[in-house]
């Protein structure tokens, strides 16, 4: 049977058992652009982010018996993936420190944009951190990987004024968190 015409959940029932490497390849194919979009958006490094999509791929094809189907396979694949990139970045927490000894072209006007520039971006990621997984994600399929409407709307089983809504509230929330950490 033709794969592409079948629904991701189609592939995986239809497919996993009898034709195992057909259904990781057609799923990797489908999903690989942007689970990479997604991992490099929060390493800000390709090699990382190419070395994290591996990563999640051979992780979730080595679960994929587990997969449920209580969201689209979709869903669940950037979870893992928001959730897999979120935990290696905290393993590492190392920020590279050059010094101003070691920087010719240091200029002490771009070093305050680049702070401030720093500082607003530590206290969006500190209301981003405030929200749920699944608004994160939300937020981040939308606005990171430029999924429209209508494609959160399949995605998520929703309408598309209640994918509209949830990102406005999800939207409003982060402004007053960012707000409140912004006055302290």
């Amino acid at each position: 049977m033709y794969t592409s015409s079948l629904t991701d959940e189609q592939v995986i029932r239809q497919h996993l058992s009898s034709q195992p490497s057909e259904c990781f390849e057609t799923l990797y194919n489908r999903y690989v652009k942007k689970v990479y979009q997604r991992c490099l958006s929060m390493t800000k490094d390709s090699e990382k982010a190419q070395d994290f999509t591996h990563d999640i791929f051979l992780k979730v094809f080595d679960k994929l018996d587990a997969f449920q189907e209580r969201s689209t396979f979709s869903t669940w694949l950037y979870s893992i993936a928001f959730n897999y990139c979120s935990d290696q970045l905290r393993r590492s927490k190392r920020l590279p420190m050059t010094s101003m000894d070691e920087n010719p072209h240091y200029d002490m006007a771009e070093s305050r944009d680049a702070y401030l520039h720093e500082e607003s971006l530590q206290l969006v990621k500190k209301a981003m951190q405030t929200l749920s997984t699944s608004e994160q994600q939300l937020l981040r399929m939308k606005y990171e990987d430029g999924m429209s409407i209508d494609e959160l709307a399949e995605t998520y089983n929703l309408k598309n004024s209640a994918v509209k809504m949830r990102l406005k509230r999800t939207r409003e929330k982060v402004q007053r968190v960012y707000a409140q950490q912004y006055a302290n």
